[in-house]
């Protein structure tokens, strides 16, 4: 398992561009949602204050104190949206509280055999009809001998994982938008909790 703190301290964050997800703002500027949101594993904060700007009750959710602390540095008007916790053990009163996860670099961070982990802890956060707004890394450009993290994930498992009994997809494309590199390796899946 991946030292995140370890990594935010010795400043070993790729992830980190600097801004929010291309993909994302897109998607939010098209399509205007409103609600309280969630964004988990959230670094320095770049997603969620877009998200707040844009309108959204939005917070973010890392396990990393060095990356809360960053984010409180970034965005200090906003201190009180960071939150320092852990994905699998929120408390009570975030479950089905949320109309919205944006997700973006959280899934591909965790092993994969934690995914259904994920899945579960998604669908708790989520009001029913909540949505899952989620570039999913499918095609992270690795070195023979790497494994990850990033982990991708194909579409067939994402279809898997989230699959038809608890959720509904309403958007699927490969966005032409990203972070420089990131063009066509990513996915922009949008899914609906069902019940």
């Amino acid at each position: 398992m991946t030292d995140w703190e370890q990594n935010y301290q010795d400043g070993h964050t790729p992830w980190n561009k600097g801004l929010p997800s291309p993909p994302m703002l897109e998607w939010v500027l098209q399509n205007r949602p409103q609600g309280r949101a969630l964004i988990p594993g959230c670094g320095v904060g770049h997603d969620v204050a877009m998200l707040v700007e844009k309108g959204l009750d939005a917070y973010g959710l890392d396990i990393a104190p060095t990356a809360i602390a960053m984010a409180h540095a970034a965005y200090p008007d906003q201190k009180n949206r960071f939150v320092l916790g852990d994905l699998f053990a929120t408390s009570a009163e975030w479950q089905v509280s949320f109309d919205f996860i944006f997700e973006h670099t959280c899934l591909c961070a965790l092993p994969p055999e934690w995914r259904t982990r994920y899945e579960t802890a998604a669908h708790q956060l989520l009001k029913p009809g909540g949505q899952i707004v989620g570039i999913w890394f499918i095609n992270p450009e690795m070195d023979p001998d790497e494994s990850g993290p990033p982990f991708g994930i194909s579409v067939s498992e994402l279809s898997t994982l989230f699959d038809e009994s608890r959720w509904q997809v309403i958007e699927d494309r490969v966005p032409d938008v990203g972070y420089d590199g990131r063009v066509g390796r990513e996915r922009l899946r949008v899914l609906r909790k069902k019940g």
